[in-house]
């Protein structure tokens, strides 16, 4: 099982409606694929249609109440199964306050799926924060795929997220933590900024940035508000048809 964490430690740029369609993307393409909603704002998680009140989150396993497998639902897409979250993932640094293994708490939480061969990939949405979550993600992952928004201030955002990858990996939590990609969103090609955007990203990161490029557009905006991927929602629109492309160069990339 590969595992992908989505992070950027900016918000709004696209990274959980990204984690929702990239997921359900490859289930479509027939991978067996697990997303660990892991944002207390559990939008991974409402946004694929769950209702996060009827079921456990990553949280328990956590606080070692429940095992990481315990905590899986399947969705109604096939070959995609979700482990939800919940407001309580907030409160969860100062509960793992003084613990020696809590930046390797979701790792050891996903070793036996992991170990199980069951999935195919594991993608996880982070929270747009730096903090226990975000590098418990980065530990756990094999590379982070970072969605980056068409505007000036996403390269701030880049520069940041690229910082935290580097951190993670030089401090020997996850020496092998690489940058998997860069998913330019909400490119309009309507403006010069967006052009010039995913230019100057191309320039400092011309192997990682992929050619598939996910545009602004109201569908995509508006799907998870219905609980639905861009796949249900438009599956004729532009959204989708970048997303394909998207998950088509990431089963290339990997």
């Amino acid at each position: 099982m590969h595992v992908t964490a989505i992070a950027n430690q900016k918000g709004g740029v696209g990274k959980t409606t990204t984690a929702i369609n990239m997921a359900a993307g490859l289930a479509n393409a027939g991978k067996k694929v697990l997303l660990v909603d892991f944002d207390p704002q559990a939008n991974a998680s409402s946004g694929i249609g769950l209702n996060t009140d009827e079921h456990e989150s990553s949280y328990q396993a956590l606080i070692s109440k429940l095992s990481l497998a315990e905590l899986v639902v399947p969705t109604r897409i096939p070959q995609l199964d979700i482990v939800p979250a919940e407001m309580d993932l907030a409160g969860v640094e100062i509960e793992l306050a003084g613990r020696d293994d809590q930046i390797m708490s979701l790792r050891n939480a996903l070793a036996p799926i992991k170990e199980s061969g069951q999935y195919d990939f594991c993608l996880i949405d982070t929270p747009p924060s730096l903090g226990i979550l975000m590098t418990s993600a980065l530990t756990a992952a094999d590379d982070v795929l970072i969605p980056l928004q068409c505007e000036w201030f996403g390269l701030e955002g880049l520069a940041k997220i690229v910082q935290i990858i580097q951190q993670i990996s030089q401090s020997g939590s996850n020496p092998d933590l690489v940058i998997g990609g860069i998913l330019m969103t909400m490119y309009d090609n309507r403006t010069n900024l967006s052009k010039s955007v995913v230019e100057e990203v191309k320039n400092f990161f011309p192997e990682e940035v992929y050619s598939a490029i996910i545009p602004r557009t109201i569908r995509i905006s508006e799907s998870p508000s219905h609980g639905l991927t861009i796949f249900e929602h438009d599956k004729s629109g532009t959204g989708a048809a970048a997303y394909k492309r998207a998950v088509k160069e990431f089963l290339t990339r990997h």
